[in-house]
């Protein structure tokens, strides 16, 4: 199989097009050409009036040996890496004494438990919130009633946080394993659509994610794995620098010496709970801003130009970066095209956002993150700093929305004339329960509010209306990613003070993203299988 890179078609290309650009591409006759897959499809929208599709191809032809040598300085011919998953442990088929428990069930729990059950490891996962379906409704009610359950929201339950997003599937992380090809197989394999194996930015949305975490779920059970909901973990028993067993809120005591630690950003309680326990924890980076809300006509037209609302483009996104002149950096974060804003709080009295996207894009407006990068020196005061900042400003938008989970709000064109807003425009909010209008410069520091004006007219300049005035601002967007990280070895992804306890996830500050999640995930999962036989030949040989 050889791999074909950058073939350019325009957008009314057909298959019968594809096909002869590769044979004119190659200088070989159409029957030379025995088959064809697209690896993947990129877009270039650089230039609105002449936007491009950009193949990269895996070919079956005919002499394969004689089309390389001809093509041998050719940098766009090669042989087609291969990008098949390769398990690199099993467990015996007596089983083991033992079995490893996961703490969390969101991406990198999912996939560290599959890829353990796949192993033949019999995983034990561990949830504190609920079963997928359930957790939807508790969801919903909150966005409908403004009622919160701690336990079952946006943050906590089956499929994790990234089951209430755009679902977005791509990321910039080095996989020379091809990883992300194994979590996207097994997302087809679950019922996503097949387009997300070669489309440069696939998503799938939260109602198909929903059926594909519950086709997950069983197939972990079919391989012996064990999955318990609402079961939250408590405490850590660690022994002369070993993990020993979990206590969960019920009281039960479960014995693993080789623990999962797949939490999420926002399980703070745990945070508090590891950090008591004396598991190696340290400040990170992390971002937080508001939402922004334009028409998505306004952001296709921008982008697109004429091409605006071609099928073949969907609804169009945007990425946006400015250094500001105080230093700040203020970017697009998880920008979600023809969606919708959501509540995302885990904790009463508390107002947090979020963007979501179903998989058609079809809602009226866009929605991004507009975040500033923060530092551990903006919150000095060790590894949980940045939590309590993230609880103080969460607590403020709170109050400023009224106290009833509604977000506070304010028009772009009355933010950057710095007055509250007292009417809403054109652009008509998509978060529930509601938004109460205010004066946002109250919502955070000082820094960041400046950042963000200083940073929307620049934007304004690449996407023309960005800073339309009825364009609606909400807040807060505090939850970027985890303010924390769990430290662990380059080489046996083992915490580096405590044996047996593997940190994985967004949460431990390996992972931005549903992808990058699972990936983490996987990796993590390896290198536990491999130490659990390890472990288990060394107690082999001492008896």
């Amino acid at each position: 199989m050889l791999r074909l890179t950058e073939i350019r078609l325009p957008l009314d290309h057909d298959e019968a097009d594809l096909r002869t650009a590769i044979t004119t591409r190659l200088d070989m006759p159409a029957k030379a050409l025995i088959s064809y897959t697209i690896f993947r499809r990129g877009v270039d929208a650089r230039k609105s009036h002449a936007i491009v599709f950009i193949y990269t191809l895996d070919l079956e032809v005919v002499d394969e040996a004689n089309l390389l040598a001809r093509f041998t300085n050719d940098p766009h011919l090669r042989i087609a890496p291969d990008t098949s998953y390769h398990f690199v442990a099993r467990a015996p088929e007596q089983g083991l004494a033992t079995r490893p428990v996961i703490i969390g069930m969101g991406p990198s729990g999912l996939f560290a438990g599959l890829i353990l059950a796949q192993s033949g490891f019999r995983p034990l996962i561990l949830e504190r919130g609920k079963a997928v379906r359930e957790r939807t409704k508790d969801t919903f009610d909150l966005w409908r009633k403004g009622i919160l359950d701690p336990e079952s929201n946006v943050q906590f339950g089956e499929g994790g946080a990234g089951t209430f997003s755009d679902g977005k599937l791509h990321t910039q992380i080095k996989d020379p394993r091809h990883y992300g090809r194994k979590v996207l197989n097994e997302f087809v394999k679950a019922g996503a659509p097949p387009e997300i194996m070669y489309v440069s930015k696939p998503h799938i949305g939260t109602y198909k994610l929903v059926g594909m975490v519950e086709k997950m779920r069983a197939s972990i059970q079919a391989l012996g794995g064990e999955i318990r909901f609402q079961s939250r973990v408590d405490d850590i028993e660690v022994e002369d620098g070993q993990v020993r067993g979990v206590v969960l809120a019920s009281g039960e005591r479960i014995a693993t010496s080789h623990l999962v630690v797949a939490i999420g950003h926002s399980a703070r309680d745990t945070f508090e709970m590891l950090h008591r326990r004396g598991i190696f924890m340290e400040a990170k980076p992390f971002s937080i801003g508001l939402r922004i809300e334009h028409p998505q006509s306004l952001i296709d037209r921008s982008r697109h130009g004429k091409n605006a609302a071609n099928p073949l483009l969907g609804a169009a996104d945007y990425k946006l970066v400015h250094h500001a002149s105080n230093g700040r950096s203020v970017y697009s974060f998880c920008m979600c095209p023809g969606g919708t804003v959501v509540a995302a709080t885990s904790e009463p009295g508390r107002v947090v956002t979020n963007g979501m996207s179903q998989y058609s894009r079809k809602e009226r407006n866009a929605n991004s993150g507009i975040v500033v990068g923060i530092s551990p020196a903006d919150y000095p005061g060790g590894p949980l700093a940045g939590m309590e900042f993230q609880r103080f400003w969460e607590s403020q938008a709170f109050k400023l929305g009224g106290g009833n989970y509604q977000a506070p709000a304010q028009l772009v064109g009355d933010f950057l004339a710095s007055r509250p807003s007292t009417t809403l425009g054109s652009v008509k909010p998509s978060y529930t329960p509601g938004v109460h209008l205010c004066d946002l410069s109250e919502a955070l520091p000082d820094y960041i509010i400046t950042a963000i004006r200083e940073a929307l007219p620049v934007f304004a300049q690449q996407i023309e209306g960005f800073d339309l005035a009825d364009a609606v601002l909400t807040g807060i967007e505090s939850r970027t990613s985890s303010p924390i990280r769990l430290k662990r070895n380059a080489d046996d992804l083992q915490s580096i003070n405590t044996k047996g306890l593997y940190p994985t996830g967004e949460g431990a500050g390996y992972a931005g993203g549903i992808l990058s999640s699972a990936v983490d995930g996987i990796k993590v999962a390896e290198a536990l299988a491999v130490n659990m036989l390890s472990s288990a030949s060394q107690d082999n040989h001492k008896d």
